[in-house]
């Protein structure tokens, strides 16, 4: 006999901020919701990602920042204390115990559901808890992939039989290894790096092209100078062989004949959409070219019913980015579900991930931090803009009362027919807190005779945005 589904308004499969995100959004449209989550409630970035790692680079930095200070440096002797600095990762990764997040989730009214989720037919789900005990799921309006992404593992020859380090491991690590090799040189890899060579190890990075390849040059250099200066080994433009592994720990062979040896591997090499066993090659979609509107709706005639939020619909992978469209993903089933919403979508409206094209925020959270939003100047062209390129040195006042011998560097990208910024990039030491201001100047489309009137406090980092404008001839 053949078990009548449970029925809810939309299911959502994954658990982590961006489906914690949607499933509270339609509940509090008046919508009902199941959330699908196979681990921990709270996902990658909780308990493997942003979080821990953020809280393995916070101490080594807030030493060097002491340390940068003529007064409070001679107050600082040695390095920070590792197994103290693991203790605070536990803590801010809540012990990688779940319970305070599935207590939110009960408290928004979104029914957990612990299993592997499977689309078996149109609105269809099936869930298969640990036990092996299967459940059928039925969504009255839509269904939801929140399902995140997973790490890409080169095939490199020898990788495959070593027991290397990825993203995860590296940032639950129990211990600090004497010495660590780092295998790709994009954000993740780099911090990582700078996080555990602050912590005790001797630390090698291995970049395939240079170091933070996807940012601009001045500001990737700022970063692999201090990494040098603290000891780091970067190696860019190499590539790795082979790779091998014995009793004293790992060797890779690269590409020049050259080989770095360490205790441990550390494989950061990119990420993709996490869409495997999930059903949708028997809808008639290709996992590999999953394409979704600005609401996150997929593209098919008979996929309706179907969304993507987060690193799932292949868009930026990054948490904040993610929730943002978990949010528009949310109000737009909610608005369809009503009869309030159509096919078309205005963009910028609360239903629409607008933003993903043309305003996405990201920070490298090194010392020196690299801050962007928007597009280089390759890609505004490539758009279709004319664009003027303004750049200046972070050399005022503020910066070097903030730290001796601070350096920084700054770029804007103007539209030129709109006269609106369409891209800022910030490289130095505690620029993140440059970035918001330079987001709502992107989003807004602020005119930059506009902004000359946004006055900077004076003494502050923030000052550099009037050397820029001035730059730019106002």
């Amino acid at each position: 006999m053949t078990r009548t589904p449970e029925t809810y308004d939309v299911v959502v499969i994954g658990g982590g901020p961006v489906g914690e995100n949607a499933a509270g959004r339609v509940v509090r449209g008046g919508l009902s919701a199941a959330l699908v989550e196979a681990q921990l409630v709270g996902g990658e970035c909780s308990y493997w990602a942003c979080v821990p790692s953020k809280a393995l680079l916070r101490p080594g930095a807030a030493v060097e920042a002491a340390r940068g200070v003529a007064g409070a440096a001679q107050a600082v002797t040695g390095r920070p204390d590792a197994a103290a600095a693991l203790r605070r990762r536990d803590a801010f990764a809540a012990h990688w115990d779940d319970s305070g997040q599935a207590e939110w989730l009960a408290g928004a009214g979104v029914e957990l559901l612990r299993g592997r989720a499977r689309l078996t037919g149109p609105r269809q789900v099936e869930v298969t808890a640990g036990d092996g005990g299967v459940r059928r799921l039925a969504a009255r309006h839509a269904v939801v992939l929140a399902t995140g992404s997973r790490p890409v593992v080169p095939p490199v020859p020898g990788l495959a039989d070593a027991p290397f380090w990825g993203t995860r491991e590296a940032t639950a690590a129990r211990e600090v290894p004497g010495s660590l090799a780092v295998l790709g040189g994009g954000v993740s890899g780099t911090e990582l790096a700078q996080a555990f060579a602050r912590l005790g190890s001797r630390v090698t990075v291995v970049a395939r092209s240079r170091l933070l390849g996807a940012f601009p040059q001045p500001a990737a250099r700022l970063v692999a100078d201090a990494l040098e200066a603290e000891g780091v080994t970067v190696l860019e433009g190499r590539g790795t062989d082979r790779v091998r592994h014995g009793e004293d720990g790992i060797e890779l062979v690269l590409d020049d004949g050259g080989t770095v040896c360490a205790e441990r591997l550390l494989v950061s090499t990119g990420r993709r959409p996490a869409l495997d066993g999930l059903g949708l090659e028997e809808l008639g979609l290709d996992p590999a070219e999953l394409q979704v509107d600005a609401s996150g709706r997929v593209a098919g005639p008979q996929e309706q019913w179907l969304y993507a939020a987060g690193d799932a619909a292949g868009g930026p992978l990054l948490t904040h980015q993610g929730k943002y469209e978990a949010r528009a993903v949310g109000d737009a089933v909610v608005a369809r579900a009503a009869g309030r919403l159509g096919d078309s979508v205005p963009a910028w409206s609360r239903y629409a991930s607008t933003a993903d094209a043309c305003a996405v925020p990201q920070v490298v959270f090194t010392d020196p931090a690299v801050a962007s939003v928007g597009r280089s100047a390759e890609q505004a062209r490539a758009d279709g803009l004319e664009v003027d390129v303004v750049e200046h040195d972070i050399d005022v006042a503020g910066a070097s009362l903030h730290r001796d011998g601070y350096r920084g560097w700054a770029r804007l990208v103007v539209d030129r027919r709109r006269r609106t910024i369409v891209g800022a990039f910030f490289a130095g030491p505690d620029v993140a807190e440059l970035l918001h201001a330079a987001t709502v100047a992107v989003a807004g489309e602020v005119p930059v005779e506009r902004l000359w009137h946004a006055v900077p406090v004076f003494p502050t980092i923030s000052e550099v945005w009037l050397r820029l404008l001035e730059e730019y001839g106002l």
